[in-house]
């Protein structure tokens, strides 16, 4: 399984056409629809959850001082919001059982 590359978008829209019975063209504009709703909902309301697969969330990191690792001498970094795909427990445990 390690060699095998993942499936590309044009791939997964030629999937999603023959297995819904649509034209290639309707399934690329679902699945682009489907990620620009994402990307909105995201960005307006700080989540969007994709059901199923998982949930994407802006989170908010607070400003903070690390170490430059070469030189051991403290720097500041800023807050910034950054998003992340937090996956849904029910995908999660199809993919890799959870342990007894």
């Amino acid at each position: 399984m390690a060699g095998k590359k993942p499936l590309t978008k044009s791939q997964i829209v030629s999937y999603m056409a023959k297995k819904f019975d649509l034209s290639k063209k309707m399934a690329g504009a679902i699945l682009d629809e489907m990620a620009a709703l994402a990307i909105a909902e995201t960005k307006k309301s700080g989540s969007f959850t994709f059901p199923g697969i998982g949930k994407s969330v802006l989170v908010k990191r607070k400003a903070r001082v690390g170490r430059n690792p070469a030189t051991g001498e403290p720097i500041n970094i800023p807050a910034k919001t950054v998003v992340k795909i937090r996956i849904a427990k029910a995908f999660k445990d199809a993919i890799v059982p959870p342990k007894k």
